[in-house]
C-alpha cells in the first residue's frame, strides 16, 4: 500500500479514537512522554572555562567552513579546539559560499562576533583578520598563505607532529577544506574547547535571537492550553533531498519528471552514470527514504498526539506542498510554521538567507517539549546534543524506526489499534535512548555527557 491508501484505511478508527476517553487521556501524553532516567543520576552542564593568563601565540589558523548552518558549526568548534590544542590564535572562520546553499552570510551575520571572542578569551585568542605585518608578507592574499590537506577525521597527534612545527615556522597557515578534520575520539582537554565552543561561546546574533524568541514565545502562549508545551518536527522532504533519496513516492509521473531534472540540475551526471542501479523499494525497506508529510502524522497520531496538539514544523519549501501537506494540516490543524507565525516584514532579514532561517528553525526546535526528527544530518544531531546539554542529559526526542514504518506501511492488513500498539512502542524506545553517554566513536555533539556534563546525583 501507498501512504495514501494506508491513510484511508486508518483514518476513520483514527478519528474515532481520538474522540474517546483513551484519546483524551492521551491529550496529556506531550506533559508524560519523558519517564526515563540514567541510573538514578541527573546531569548538569559543566564546563568551565579558564582563569589565567595564556602563553604568547604560536601563529594564527585560518579555516574555512563549508556546508550549511551545523556543518559550519562543527568546522567552528573543531577550529576553536584545534587553535587551543596547539595553542595558537584563531582567525574568525570564513564560510564558503556553496551553489546549493546559496547563503553569502559571514560569521558575523549567524553568530555574536563579540561574544564568540570574549567567551573565548582565556581558553583561545581569536582575532577577526590576520596581522598586516604577516598579510604583507603574502601580498595581502590569504591564497599564498601555506595550506594544509587535512584527511578526515585526523587525530590531534596528526596536528601536534605535522602541524605544529609548520605552524612554529610560517606563523600562519591555513586549513582548507576544514570539514570533519578532527576525530571525534580526542583528549579531554581537546573536548573541553569543542564543548567551550559549542555549548557556551557561539550564541546566535542577535537578530536571529531576538526573532527566535519571539516565535518561541508565540508558540508557548497558543499552546497554553497545554502549558506551553510543543512538539517540534524536523520535515526533510524538500525537493532536493526528495531527489537525491532516489525513493518513489505517490505523484505519479509528474513527480518522476520533477526528481529527473532535480537530479540533473543538483548533481550533473551522477545518477545516470553506466551500471547504476536505483532499487527505490530496497532503498525504503532499508529506512533511508524521507517520511512523507503524511507518514509523520501517522506516525504522531499512532504515538498519542491528537489533533489539538501543537507543531512546530521546522523545513525548507516542502516538494508539493499544497498535494503533500494537505493530509499533515488535516490530522494537525495546529500545525505552524515560521511563516505562519512571523510576517513578511519581520522575515524580511531573514528570508533570502538559509542559514539564518535554519537558525531560528534551530531555536525553536531547542526549546520545544518533544523534537521529532524524520532524516539524518548535522541539524538533528545537533539538536539532540543541545536538548541534552539543556535537559539534564535526556534529548526529548521521538526517532523513528524507518524500516519498521516501511514494512508497516506496506501491510495490507494493519489495522489501527496495531498500528497505535506499534507506534507508543517505537516512542518509548525513544524516551529509553534519550540518555546516552558518548562512546570513544561519537561524536560530542551529539552526546555531551559525560564530557559536557557532570553528574547531579538526585538523592543530594
Amino acid at each position: 500500500m501507498d501512504s495514501k491508501e494506508v491513510y484511508a484505511k486508518l483514518q476513520a478508527a483514527m478519528d474515532a479514537d481520538n474522540a474517546t476517553a483513551d484519546a483524551v487521556r492521551f491529550a496529556s501524553v506531550i506533559s508524560t512522554i519523558w519517564k526515563r532516567s540514567y541510573k538514578g543520576v541527573e546531569w548538569k552542564p559543566c564546563v568551565n572555562k579558564s582563569n589565567g593568563v595564556l602563553p604568547e601565540s604560536n601563529g594564527f589558523i585560518f579555516i574555512e567552513a563549508n556546508g550549511g548552518l551545523n556543518q559550519q558549526r562543527t568546522s567552528i568548534c573543531n577550529a576553536v579546539a584545534v587553535a587551543g590544542y596547539l595553542n595558537a590564535t584563531l582567525v574568525i572562520p570564513n564560510f564558503h559560499y556553496h551553489s546549493i546553499w546559496k547563503d553569502p552570510s559571514k560569521f558575523g551575520d549567524i553568530y555574536d562576533e563579540e561574544y564568540f571572542v570574549s567567551t573565548l578569551a582565556n581558553d583561545v585568542r581569536v582575532v577577526d583578520t590576520v596581522p598586516e605585518y604577516l598579510m604583507e608578507r603574502f601580498d595581502y592574499n590569504l591564497t599564498k598563505v601555506y595550506n594544509f590537506r587535512v584527511k578526515a577525521w585526523a587525530p590531534t597527534h596528526y596536528y601536534r607532529d605535522s602541524v605544529l612545527p609548520k605552524l612554529l615556522e610560517e606563523k600562519v597557515i591555513r586549513i582548507s577544506p576544514f570539514a570533519n578534520r578532527l576525530s571525534f575520539d580526542a583528549p579531554r582537554p581537546v573536548q573541553r574547547f569543542r564543548c567551550l565552543a559549542n555549548n557556551v561561546a557561539l550564541r546566535f546574533a542577535k537578530p536571529i535571537l531576538t526573532q527566535g524568541k519571539t516565535l518561541v514565545k508565540k508558540m508557548k502562549e497558543l499552546s497554553a492550553n497545554n502549558a506551553g508545551k510543543y512538539v517540534s518536527v524536523h520535515l526533510r522532504f524538500e525537493e532536493d533531498m526528495v531527489a537525491f533519496s532516489c525513493c518513489v513516492f505517490d505523484g505519479g509521473n509528474q513527480e518522476k519528471q520533477d526528481m529527473i531534472a532535480a537530479r540533473e540540475r543538483g548533481w550533473k551526471g551522477k545518477f545516470t552514470k553506466p551500471g547504476r542501479v536505483i532499487r527505490p523499494g530496497a532503498i525504503r525497506l532499508n529506512g533511508k527514504c524521507p517520511l512523507t508529510p503524511l507518514e509523520v502524522g501517522l506516525m504522531l497520531r499512532g504515538m498519542g498526539f491528537n489533533k489539538s496538539t501543537y507543531i512546530y514544523l521546522a523545513s525548507g519549501p516542502i516538494y508539493g506542498a499544497n498535494r503533500t501537506m494537505a493530509p499533515l494540516l488535516e490530522m494537525f490543524p495546529n500545525l505552524q510554521t515560521k511563516e505562519m507565525l512571523a510576517s513578511e516584514e519581520e522575515l524580511a532579514p531573514f528570508k533570502n538567507f538559509s542559514s539564518r532561517m535554519a537558525a531560528l528553525d534551530y531555536t525553536v526546535c531547542l526549546h520545544s517539549e518533544v523534537f521529532v526528527t524524520t532524516q539524518g544530518g548535522n541539524f538533528p544531531h545537533f539538536l539532540m546534543g543541545h536538548r541534552r546539554y539543556l535537559f539534564g542529559g535526556h534529548s526529548k526526542t521521538i526517532r523513528p524506526d524507518k524500516r519498521k514504518l516501511a514494512v508497516l506501511f506496506d501491510n495490507p492488513k494493519l489495522g489501527w489499534r496495531s498500528f497505535k500498539h506499534q507506534m507508543l512502542h517505537m516512542r518509548s524506545h525513544s524516551d529509553s535512548k534519550g540518555f546516552e553517554l558518548k562512546r570513544a566513536s561519537d561524536s560530542i555533539y551529539i552526546f555531551p555527557c559525560p564530557d559536557c556534563m557532570c553528574r547531579r546525583n538526585k538523592t543530594t
